[in-house]
């Protein structure tokens, strides 16, 4: 059994203009010790997914269909007081914008400490202080530096933080939305380095959430990636970053800037983002498509299995070769 599965998910939003569709039929499983990207633009549904498995949606949000099971319960149906005991201990999240996550008028060594001592009453504060050094060692701060504020800290060091937080109570499943947002470079790295490296040590699942395809394959074993609510195509890191089939994927993949100008980036498709309050009856993508034909505005596309690992929701997108393979 997966350490997390997720079953034909759909959550909208109510809004003046009316309820909008923002993850529409998600399914993926996450196994025990391995890593899923999910991959996007603005606005796609990544997020979302991420702040439902944690149970923490807006007020406006609403889940219209679907299963979360972790280690075979479903976290939809279970009392908030269980989800408490579950968010945090079993399950942990990077929030994004680590700028924010903090509160200004705590100590960071307290706000990881409480988190401590909320899921383990029983221990003492000598012992969670302790724990707290020890993770402030494993994301690379000093622990001179528990007592400051979140003001006294640059950027990296709260995202640093925030991922001590996030590991404090041991959890299986980590949830990482946009960890190295409004990060320089040096830096992104060394975040990226570091989770890939707590990740190893704790034998912990990740869920890693990103506009950033080339950081996601550098990170995960899988990915999911997402256009306009839907995940659109899925497979192992391999065969989605060296194999991409679907049009969306070929366009994410060329757009990040190279140093050759033989493998300069094309313009991205012409287009506009798609009303999720009015979604399209054909497939999502089709308004942007280079090789969308008139069903494709029609009817929404079934998904195509390219191998027992790599699927795509799209059919006019396919090569000759890819079709012949599949049949």
């Amino acid at each position: 059994m997966p350490l997390l599965s997720v079953d034909n998910l759909s959550i909208g939003y109510q809004t003046r203009k009316g309820f909008l569709n923002s993850v529409e039929g998600v399914s993926f499983s996450v196994e025990q010790g391995k890593s899923l990207g999910f991959v996007g633009e603005s606005g796609c549904g990544k997020t979302t997914i991420g702040m439902a498995l944690m149970r923490l949606l807006p007020d406006n949000a609403s889940i219209k269909n679907g299963r979360i099971l972790f280690n075979g319960t479903d976290l939809l149906k279970i009392s908030e007081e269980e989800m408490r005991r579950i968010r945090w201990k079993k399950i942990a999240m990077i929030f994004q914008a680590a700028m924010n996550a903090l509160n200004p008028v705590h100590r960071v060594g307290e706000q990881i400490m409480e988190a401590i001592l909320t899921h383990d009453p029983a221990i003492s504060r000598a012992s969670a202080t302790n724990q707290v050094e020890n993770l402030f060692q494993m994301v690379g701060i000093p622990k001179d530096r528990m007592r400051d504020f979140p003001h006294n800290y640059s950027g990296g060091m709260k995202q640093r933080a925030i991922i001590a937080m996030a590991l404090a109570c041991n959890p299986a499943l980590l949830i990482a939305d946009e960890p190295t947002t409004a990060l320089d470079v040096i830096v992104q790295s060394q975040i990226l380095n570091a989770i890939k490296e707590l990740r190893k040590a704790f034998g912990i699942s990740l869920i890693f959430i990103s506009h950033d395809i080339a950081v996601v394959a550098d990170v995960c074993d899988d990915i999911n990636i997402m256009f306009a609510g839907q995940v659109i195509e899925s497979g192992k890191r391999e065969e989605v970053f060296t194999s991409p089939v679907h049009p969306y994927t070929k366009e994410l993949l060329g757009s990040y800037l190279t140093l050759d100008e033989k493998t300069a980036p094309d313009l991205p498709y012409s287009g506009e983002t798609v009303n999720l309050i009015h979604p399209p009856s054909g497939c999502r993508f089709s308004e942007r498509c280079p090789v969308a034909d008139s069903t494709c505005r029609q009817t929404q596309p079934e998904w195509v299995e390219i191998s027992p690992t790599h699927k795509v929701h799209c059919n006019v997108g396919l090569d000759v070769d890819e079709t012949e393979a599949i049949k």
